[in-house]
């Protein structure tokens, strides 16, 4: 193994990782992923003791203990350039000695769970519905950059869609992978699954149109009608298919579970979507410390 240069793995004077400021002992082994930097205290208001706290840009870490459960909170801001830097160090930091810069022999799982929101795609799929990703569909591109990128995808998913939307060849690469099974059985296996549509952006990417006018006007009626081995995409949003691919090929178990503000389908938006946020985090975090 090849140490790995300074310019490569940017450390902080205190040896932190660069952008996520933390080191392998101020990590949990579970760690709950969210976008907004202000969700971190509404989820951690619930641990009994918070011992390491950090913040920088948009990034806020919190971990603490609930009961004898030790766990993680840590806001990513939006889109899979930001997840690329959140796992990358995830990794780094508990996988990666950062004071020789040499990978340890023994490797650490992690278990990052984001927890979002997200507009829905079918009409049956209803504002405050948690939706839980049984894969992550990127319209980014971003696994294409990585050697070990079509390993972890599901090739026949992502060359369906193409056909069934006619993907245009100036878009990025459409790229499929599944969540982890043994997350899923354990946290969401009663919540509505569906195949989680990833974005590289807010509106044009997904179909919204305001003074300019959108190039594929048409996409977001053929995603809806898509269907692959029985399972529908049932969401937008901007994170979990670079959560997913990322994860996997560094070894660790990841799931998307959002809460549905909107439905696009039928143009509907959640009266008070933060009281969903709400019975989400209770949700999830009483399935974590099971």
């Amino acid at each position: 193994m090849t140490k790995i240069a300074e310019s490569e793995l940017i450390l902080n004077p205190d040896g932190s990782v660069y952008h996520l400021h933390v080191k392998p002992e101020n990590l949990a082994e579970t760690i709950i992923v969210v976008g907004d930097p202000g969700r971190v205290k509404e989820i951690s208001k619930y641990f009994d003791t918070i011992d390491f706290s950090v913040q920088n840009r948009e990034l806020f870490t919190h971990t603490g203990t609930i009961g004898k459960k030790r766990l993680t909170v840590l806001s990513t801001g939006m889109g899979t350039d930001n997840l690329d830097i959140v796992i990358n160090e995830l990794d780094a930091a508990v996988n990666i000695d950062l004071e020789t810069r040499m990978p340890k022999q023994t490797h650490t799982k992690l278990n990052i769970i984001r927890m979002g929101t997200a507009g829905a795609l079918q009409a049956d799929i209803q504002p405050g519905d948690f939706v839980a990703s049984s894969y992550g569909m990127g319209m980014d591109g971003l696994l294409y950059f990585y050697d070990k990128g079509k390993s972890v995808m599901n090739a026949e998913l992502a060359e369906a869609f193409v056909n069934h939307v006619s993907w245009n060849e100036n878009l990025p690469g459409i790229y499929a992978v599944p969540c982890s099974d043994t997350l899923m059985d354990k946290l969401g296996k009663d919540l509505v699954h569906g195949i989680t549509l990833t974005a590289p952006g807010f509106y044009g990417p997904q179909g919204r149109e305001l003074r300019l006018k959108l190039a594929f006007p048409e996409l977001n009626h053929l995603i809806e009608s898509f269907e692959y081995q029985g399972k529908r995409i049932s969401n937008f949003e901007m994170e979990t298919s670079a959560l997913y691919g990322l994860g996997k090929m560094l070894g660790h178990d990841t799931l998307t579970i959002c809460t549905i503000v909107a439905n696009r389908v039928n143009q509907t938006y959640a009266k008070d979507y933060h009281a969903d946020i709400e019975r989400l985090i209770k949700l999830l975090l009483e399935r974590l410390t099971q």
